[in-house]
């Protein structure tokens, strides 16, 4: 592919990381090299080097960029002065919804954890761990104002975490359930079984 005229610095980068999230998504981070990633932008691989250090970084990159608009996104989604069940509510409808459009950034940051190098790694279980425990702290709220029954709130939170993220490996935009919808079913869902 020639390389795209005028395109240097910041949006070369954004180049590189939408080809990236392509062909990780597509093919898997062992599989894809270097020079698929510069073919795939444009450029020569080896100014590939002006952008990253190394295939990680770029994982890592991606990785965590998902990790960080996750929690910024999740802090505005969720009323922190609302009762424990309308945040849970909220919670459900924001984590479905986000899912539901970033499926490719979704998928990588769960296959591709295993690929990620040990202090990279590190960095992305505690972002995980942050976001787990917004969930985790409206299921112990409700709990404690008796609003929900949840006798193992981390354990609960995991279970509704695996069910709502699951939807990205099914979801058809052009299925017979909108995604407000899905929302709305996962939610009650989830409400039947804990709500007091």
């Amino acid at each position: 592919m020639a390389r795209t005229a005028g395109s240097h610095g910041p949006k070369t980068m954004e180049a590189i990381r939408k080809a990236a999230l392509t062909l990780i998504y597509r093919k898997g981070y062992e599989a894809i090299t270097l020079r698929q990633l510069a073919d795939a932008v444009g450029i020569q691989p080896g100014s590939l080097y002006n952008h990253v250090r190394n295939k990680q970084d770029i994982l890592f990159d991606l990785v965590h960029d998902h990790m960080t608009t996750l929690l910024a996104e999740v802090e505005q989604a969720v009323p922190a002065d609302a009762a424990p069940l309308a945040q849970l509510e909220a919670f459900i409808a924001f984590h479905v919804g986000y899912h539901i459009t970033r499926r490719e950034q979704v998928f990588i940051a769960n296959s591709e954890l295993r690929s990620l190098e040990a202090p990279n790694h590190s960095v992305i279980v505690g972002l995980r761990k942050q976001y787990e425990g917004v969930l985790i702290d409206i299921l112990r709220q409700g709990r404690a104002d008796g609003s929900l029954r949840v006798d193992e709130p981390t354990i609960a939170a995991y279970a509704i975490l695996s069910m709502l993220t699951g939807i990205c490996s099914w979801y058809q935009p052009t299925g017979r359930k909108s995604a407000e919808q899905l929302a709305t079913l996962h939610r009650d869902l989830i409400l039947r079984g804990i709500v007091a």
